[in-house]
């Protein structure tokens, strides 16, 4: 079947900005205050931490502007990339990036992802559960393979489920060095990105914070806290 779907695609040229949505939290924590009580020892254990790591930023003004640079790249881009994990378009052997076309597509992704394959599978299923998200934009500039118009012949390309020919695209893009990909939205009408190569993305940009809230009704969706901006079914 694989032959038969590389058979109709075509390449699509992307050159704008993509949404990404990923784990976060409203109000950052001190994470070296589980070492000292001190907070000057947080503060040096952080500078210890920035001036070690490799730096892969040339700023202007770089002891301002590095280490935001560097974690907001971390953040938005890389993160996918260095921390592989099994998903639609990767059996788990590397990593897969991925964004939506629009605010709502990455919504409806991952509350779906969070609500199925982390919640249900342990067991979680009472309202009140929630999680913290932020809302990044990314660039990208490539050439991706375009499997929209596939989707109505070959439906395994968006099964709910089952992952079983899309394990094999992403295994064939991968090994043959192509950027990435662009495929209809299994959860909306919307269109999603997955990215094989992180050099083609590019000045990430935070815009919102979201909290996921699971209620009788579905997952609750808020931007401003108490205000239910959406709700997933």
């Amino acid at each position: 079947m694989i032959e038969n779907v590389f058979s109709r695609l075509c390449l699509s040229e992307t050159h704008g900005y993509l949404v990404r949505n990923i784990v976060s939290l409203r109000v950052s924590e001190d994470l070296f205050d589980d070492l000292s009580g001190d907070r000057t020892h947080w503060e040096s254990a952080i500078k210890l931490e920035i001036e070690t790591k490799p730096k892969p930023f040339t700023s202007a003004i770089p002891i301002i502007d590095r280490p935001f640079e560097e974690a907001l790249w971390n953040d938005a881009i890389d993160y996918p990339f260095k921390n592989w994990m099994r998903s639609r378009f990767s059996d788990g052997s590397f990593g897969v990036w991925y964004g939506g076309d629009t605010f709502d597509t990455t919504i409806y992704e991952t509350a779906y992802h969070w609500r199925r394959q982390f919640l249900d599978d342990a067991g979680f299923t009472q309202p009140g559960t929630k999680i913290d998200r932020m809302i990044f934009s990314v660039r990208c500039d490539a050439a991706l393979v375009d499997f929209r118009l596939a989707a109505p012949e070959f439906p395994a390309l968006i099964d709910p489920a089952d992952y079983t020919l899309t394990h094999q695209i992403g295994s064939r893009l991968h090994k043959e060095g192509h950027p990435g990909l662009i495929t209809k939205s299994a959860r909306c009408s919307g269109d999603v990105y997955a990215i094989l190569n992180p050099r083609v993305l590019s000045n990430p940009r935070q815009i919102c914070y979201l909290t996921y809230t699971t209620t009788g009704r579905g997952v609750e969706v808020e931007r401003d806290p108490g205000s239910v901006l959406m709700v997933i079914p």
